[in-house]
């Protein structure tokens, strides 16, 4: 379990993030599950950002970064952060200032998830630049060349293809030293050249997770991180129950894992084997307080065992 003022940049240890998309839940609901995990000792719980609903724009969602400032300050350990945050929403100095400020609100526990998406069909809906799929991963890799220059304080110029700055500075800066950088993502040409070149974690989306070993020499010295969506049975009295109910809300993501803590436990040591590190979940029942105290007492425990010790 990291605390309040752990960086997970680099470590050994194994770490288990809430996923927990805030469609069709108002703040109460939010922070009720956030602060659940927070006391069931999960180490950080990831909203997304959308401008809508993805796939249904009639459901309600909240903005993500406002919604985690607000998290940020009702909470005491727990990390905060987004999978991913959308590169094209924000340009790349207010994404810094953004930053910054849920950071130091948060005493240091922002962790910056970035992505080069999101969908046409929502940059379109809203106004957004509808760029090929190249180019918006080179202005990206701008964004993070100037997320760094901003995070140093010093007054800087930037020239770049997508963005110039002219005596530019960002203050305050982050309360951490560095922000832990997390890019999402499997394209092996798009995306892993980011990872390599810019982040701390490289987080394997559940689509992805069956090409792990194949992406995973492509990450340079970036630590893993997976995304799974989990139903954790209580034993085998309602396991059948659990996996299909499981299949029918996320069996199409891939990287699904269902079954008795047992066996969950069993498929998360499987990639720990791997050089995972870090494992972001969804539950099927959308992180009940009873799960997530059950998955941290029951799973959590024998999947760290021996790791980092």
């Amino acid at each position: 379990m990291a605390d309040s003022n752990s960086l997970p940049v680099q470590t050994d240890k194994v770490w288990f993030g809430l996923f927990l998309p805030q469609v069709r839940m108002d703040f109460a609901t939010v922070l009720t599950r956030t602060s659940a995990a927070e006391v069931a000792g999960f180490d950080s719980v990831w909203l997304i950002d959308h401008l809508a609903t993805p796939a249904n724009n009639q459901l309600d969602l909240l903005e993500g970064w406002t919604l985690a400032a607000a998290l940020a300050a009702r909470t005491e350990r727990i990390r905060i952060g987004h999978l991913v945050t959308c590169d094209p929403f924000r340009h790349p100095a207010v994404l810094a200032k953004m930053v910054a400020t849920v950071d130091n609100i948060a005493n240091g526990r922002l962790d910056l998830g970035l992505g080069w998406g999101s969908m046409a069909e929502e940059l379109r809906a809203f106004g957004v630049s509808e760029e090929p799929n190249k180019l918006r991963s080179s202005r990206m890799r701008e964004t993070l060349e100037i997320l760094s220059l901003m995070f140093s304080g010093e007054q800087f110029d930037y020239s770049g293809t997508h963005y110039q700055l002219h005596g530019a500075r960002g203050v305050p800066k982050p309360k951490q030293n560095p922000v832990p950088i997390h890019i999402g993502g499997g394209g092996p040409q798009l995306t892993m050249p980011l990872v390599r070149d810019f982040a701390h974690w490289w987080n394997c989306p559940s689509y992805a997770v069956d090409r792990l070993d194949e992406l995973t020499p492509l990450a340079g010295e970036a630590q893993i991180s997976v995304q799974h969506p989990v139903g954790l049975a209580h034993d085998e009295s309602d396991r059948e129950k659990v996996i299909a109910r499981a299949e029918r809300r996320f069996g199409t993501w891939g990287g699904l894992i269902s079954g008795t803590p047992s066996e969950v436990t069993d498929a998360l040591r499987a990639e720990v084997t791997k050089g995972v590190r870090g494992f972001v979940l969804q539950f099927d029942d959308f992180g009940t307080p009873e799960t997530v105290a059950r998955f941290m007492n029951e799973v959590a425990p024998e999947v760290q065992a021996g790791v980092g010790a």
